[in-house]
């Protein structure tokens, strides 16, 4: 919240006797829980620790904003998510999916028909169609669904963007990650807009993908179609949600513009102001390099 909204709350309660209650709720930071799932792939990839300990380096002077981070998968003791204004979720999907498992669908459905946002990113886009993806259709826009979305590592020249905070700042960029399509959005992408789309190349789409190795005849019968492979959504219970493919590889991190995007929607989710030019951020070497997952023996 700006300093003259701020201002002008504290004139108002002065004025006409606000109740305290409504400028405190005002004024207080917003809360972003940020949950990274346990390792499970080699050194680089699925970073989850790493990448969401990074995210929140980045996010640490951002003013309005408290975040709090759950390493290693879902938390034991998740009180954290009764008061959160939005959640992140950065880690495998599929069955094994934090949100979905232990009937966790029910607990994590109360908390968005109370407006909090939710942002999934890479694996944790994807739920079984039975079990968690008409939720994710309402509750973040679309999912992947195994067998109809796919996964193959290829570079998409993301070029154009739309009027949306999380675009602020953002410039062309390209990138090469597992980065998945032909998700499974609302019908006709309803409420839905897509952040970062590009047209994959016939070759891209021919496959292979990474798993399984395709290729799909509806992926291949697509061709010269536009991808969303980053979207956002805002919902009628009040909560936002974004989607994300991007993230299997940790060093992507390092990319100016790639990070931008990200640490924007994390903003736009929590309903935090996302500065005009994005959020501005620095990584090192030594920043990538840092909370790796061990290596396996």
């Amino acid at each position: 919240m700006s300093l003259s909204r701020r201002a002008f709350l504290a004139a108002s309660a002065a004025a006409v006797a606000l109740p305290p209650a409504l400028v405190a709720a005002e004024s207080k930071p917003k809360k972003l829980v940020m949950i990274a799932g346990t390792p499970s792939h080699g050194p680089g990839d699925h970073e989850f620790n790493a990448g969401v300990l990074l995210l929140e380096k980045c996010l640490k002077d951002t003013k309005g904003l408290e975040v709090v981070v759950f390493k290693n998968g879902y938390p034991k003791d998740d009180s954290a998510l009764d008061t959160a204004d939005a959640i992140l979720c950065y880690a495998d999907g599929g069955a094994g999916h934090p949100l979905v498992r232990e009937k966790r669908l029910e607990r994590i459905g109360k908390l968005m028909a109370k407006g909090v946002g939710l942002m999934c990113a890479h694996y944790g886009v994807e739920v079984p169609k039975d079990l968690g993806g008409p939720e994710f259709r309402d509750w973040i826009g679309g999912y992947y669904e195994g067998g109809f979305s796919c996964n193959p590592m290829w570079k998409p020249e993301f070029t154009e963007f739309p009027s949306h905070p999380i675009a602020n700042g953002v410039k062309p960029f390209s990138v090469r990650d597992e980065w998945y399509f032909n998700m499974r959005f609302r019908d006709d992408m309803k409420g839905v807009t897509p952040i970062l789309s590009a047209k994959p190349s016939d070759t891209v789409r021919d496959g292979p993908y990474v798993y399984p190795k395709g290729p799909y005849k509806h992926i291949q019968e697509a061709k010269g179609r536009s991808e969303a492979m980053m979207w956002a959504t805002e919902r009628a219970d009040g909560g936002r949600g974004v989607g994300f493919t991007g993230g299997h590889v940790h060093r992507n991190w390092g990319d100016d513009n790639y990070r931008k995007v990200v640490l924007n929607a994390l903003l736009w989710v929590s309903k935090v102001e996302v500065p005009k030019d994005g959020v501005a951020s620095t990584v090192t070497e030594d920043d990538l390099k840092a909370n790796l997952d061990p290596k396996k023996k």
